[in-house]
Formats: structure tokens, sequence, C-alpha cells
């Protein structure tokens, strides 16, 4: 990245107050539980990663949040306010792991949708376009493109959006160290900017360079809140991956 990531500070919640609340939020399918009694806090302005393996619930917990998927119970609250699904629509971008709905359209037309249903300036959209390198591959189809690069074009449309909270599913996958490393960067500028960031990751060692807290889930449940320091303290474990063991 060879330029800052631009950004428009749209929202004036102070970096670490209680932004979103999830309270005992429910979802099953039939007989199983996918989701069972999950309660924690969004603090302003961090990256909170959702933390489990394939299966724990981390994207049926997005997606719920997101309003995407009916729950079976719980609420998701904004400073304390009940938010509806307009209301979450309005204030929660949610990244799958994918393009699959634009793939048949050109790069430049998905991000001139974006920019348009918004409102963002076109220097705007040309900085963030240019900052995060996909000038030459504008003309592209989405379905021709890298995993790498499509990653980019998810914070690109991620960026231009005015959501004050953006939630990602599995943001590293498909990427190598230095790519990583590369993207971490830009998420944590993404953050400086005013933003806050929901991640599910289930690469602990990439979660523990870019997180401020964490969130463990196992089975659809709740096993852990806080941050590294404080998961240390509770389970006297010293790494991420060891906190994780010993609460699961």
């Amino acid at each position: 990245m060879t330029q800052p990531i631009p950004m428009i500070r749209d929202h004036h919640v102070g970096k670490g107050s209680a932004l979103l609340q999830i309270k005992e939020l429910v979802k099953r399918y039939g007989d199983q539980w996918v989701l069972a009694d999950i309660s924690f806090s969004v603090q302003a302005n961090e990256v909170l990663g959702l933390i489990g393996p394939n299966g724990a619930g981390k994207t049926t917990l997005m997606e719920a949040i997101a309003g995407l998927v009916p729950t079976d119970g719980g609420l998701v609250l904004w400073q304390g306010t009940a938010l509806s699904l307009r209301q979450r629509r309005e204030r929660l971008f949610y990244l799958p792991d994918g393009l699959h709905p634009w793939e048949d359209q050109f790069v430049s037309r998905v991000i001139d949708f974006f920019s348009s249903v918004y409102g963002r300036p076109d220097g705007f959209v040309t900085e963030i376009v240019d900052a995060l390198g996909l000038t030459p591959i504008l003309h592209k189809r989405i379905s021709a493109l890298s995993k790498g690069y499509g990653r980019r074009l998810m914070l690109t449309l991620a960026l231009v959006t005015p959501h004050p909270v953006v939630l990602m599913d599995e943001p590293f996958d498909g990427f190598d160290l230095r790519q990583t490393r590369e993207i971490m960067g830009m998420l944590r500028d993404i953050a400086a900017g005013g933003r806050t960031l929901v991640l599910a990751i289930h690469q602990l060692v990439d979660a523990e360079r870019v997180c401020d807290r964490f969130v463990l889930l196992a089975d659809g449940r709740l096993r852990g809140t806080g941050t590294l320091e404080e998961l240390r303290h509770e389970t006297g474990k010293a790494s991420l991956e060891e906190v994780f063991l010993a609460l699961t």
C-alpha cells in the first residue's frame, strides 16, 4: 500500500465506549442449537475478533447480528437501544466470505454503484481505489479476480459505505504471510479512521496480531471475552491458542 486510506468520520462515539451490544442471541435449525445465549459488547473504533474453529457459529452469528438471518431470541442494541432490522442495515455492513452476488459484473461498475448509492464524492472513491491498488483491475470481471484482489475489492466497498460498523468473514483466508500483514495494516488504518470492525477468524495467530479484543466461540456457545491480557489473567496461559484450548 503506497498511500494512506482516506476516511470520512461520520460518527462521534468515543474510542472504548460500548457501541454495540449483543444480548442473549439464540439461533437454532430444528433441534440443533447453532447459537446459544450469546452476549457480548463491541467497543467503538476497536477491532474485535470472533474466534473459533470452522463450524463454531461465527458466520451465523455475524449474519444474525447484521439482520440477514432470523433468530429465535435475543437483542442487538446500539448504545443501549434495540435496533430494528432496518436500523441494523443502516449501521452495520456485512462483508461475506466471497463476492458471489456480483461475480458477472465489472469491478468498476460495482464500485460506481456503491459510491452512487451512498453519495460518496468521486475524488474520495478514487483515493480509496488507488490506496488499495485496484486501478489495474477496474475493467476486469469480478469472476476473474484472484482471491487477493477480491479481498481488496471487498475492503474498498466497505470503505465506500458510511456504516460505522463493518463485519468481515475470514478477511485473511487465502492470503500468504506478506499479503496478510498488508491487509492487517489496512484494517488497523480503517479502525484508526473511526470505524469499528468485527472480524470472524479461525487462524488464532492472525487474530492475535490484529485484534484489540476477542470473543471466543465453540459449538455455538460463548467461551470467553476480553483482551488478550484479560484472558491470560483468567486462564494463566500465554498465547491466544493456549487460552482458547483452556476455555474450550
